[in-house]
Parts: structure tokens; sequence; C-alpha cells
């Protein structure tokens, strides 16, 4: 199990913690909830029967310890919309002109920010099939959902991501080309 565990943690961790972090926005919580995951993992490995791949099984653990730690939150909502730390520069490369950085981390921001306020089942689409770059079959199996719900639940939600920031952007003043959010 210790070979099986080191190569599951080596393989998928900095993906795991990704997605928690852009599911609780709070980088100490996340890698709390990283350990839960990984104590889950320990726990129930033996059940692993192999009909979805490791990395699907890892995401839906991790996806399932998201739920309960909103579960047990008096105010699971406001908790959802901590702040992320927007200090850290992971999202942009150092090959970009300045430029290109900031406008492309005011879009960022802009992104998460509607983010927030979208439904989990949104959310957790948008994270695992842009963030994380799953496929579609992988987030439907994750999220223990069919492959049609799963592209409705995308299409809805990209949809109502740009109707939110369009707005976002109108309210903001700024001059506005019609944001496009595609994904094949």
């Amino acid at each position: 199990m210790d070979s099986v565990f080191d190569e599951l943690y080596s393989n998928y961790h900095q993906d795991v913690f990704n997605f928690l972090i852009y599911m609780v926005h709070n980088r100490q919580l996340a890698e709390d909830l990283v350990q839960e995951v990984y104590i889950r993992v320990l726990k129930s490995y033996q059940n692993f029967e192999g009909k979805s791949s490791e990395k699907t099984w890892l995401f839906s653990i991790a996806k399932n310890v998201a739920i309960d730690h909103f579960r047990k939150q008096k105010n699971w909502k406001n908790r959802f919309l901590e702040k992320f730390d927007w200090n850290r520069n992971d999202l942009t490369s150092d090959d970009a002109p300045p430029e290109e950085i900031v406008v492309a981390n005011e879009e960022i921001r802009e992104l998460y920010e509607c983010l927030k306020h979208c439904s989990t089942d949104y959310r957790m689409v948008i994270i695992m099939r842009y963030l994380q770059e799953l496929s579609i079959k992988e987030t439907a199996e994750i999220l223990d959902w069919s492959e049609s719900k799963v592209k409705t639940t995308q299409h809805r939600a990209l949809k109502w991501l740009k109707i939110e920031m369009n707005h976002l952007l109108r309210k903001e003043g700024k001059d506005i080309e019609e944001i496009r959010m595609e994904r094949s």
C-alpha cells in the first residue's frame, strides 16, 4: 500500500490541492481537506475496484470531502464566499509581458469573483472541466452523473458565467467586448 499511496500522492497531490483550493478559497483549509482526502484513501483503498481510474476515484473522494466540509459548516455559503489569496501568481506565465499579466490577472479575478456566486454544481463542473482539465467522462464519473448531465450543466454554467461576467464588467464601467467561453 505504501508504494501505491506514494504514487497516488506524487501523481495527483497538486491537482487535488488545486481543486480543493478553488472550492474553498482558503489555502489552510484546502491543506487540511487534502489530508482528509488521503486519510480516506488509506482507509478505503482496499475497496477500490478499479471501475474507474485512480485519478477519478481520488477526485470523487476530494469532492465528497469538500461537500462534507460545507455540510458541517453552520453557515457554509458564507464560508464558500471567502476571499481567494490573490497574492499568488501561479496562474500567470513569466513569458508574458507585464501588461498582459496585469490584464490576465484582472480577468482571472473577475472570473473567480463570479464563480463564488454560482451554484455548487456549476462551480464543480467549471473547476473540473476548465481548471483541472478533466474530460466529460471523468467529470461524470467523479460527480456520479451521466455524461449528458455534465454537458448540460457545463453549458448552463458557461451561459450563466458569461452573463455574470458581462454584468460585472458593466457594473465596473468597463468597455465590454462580449466575453466568449468555449471548451470542446
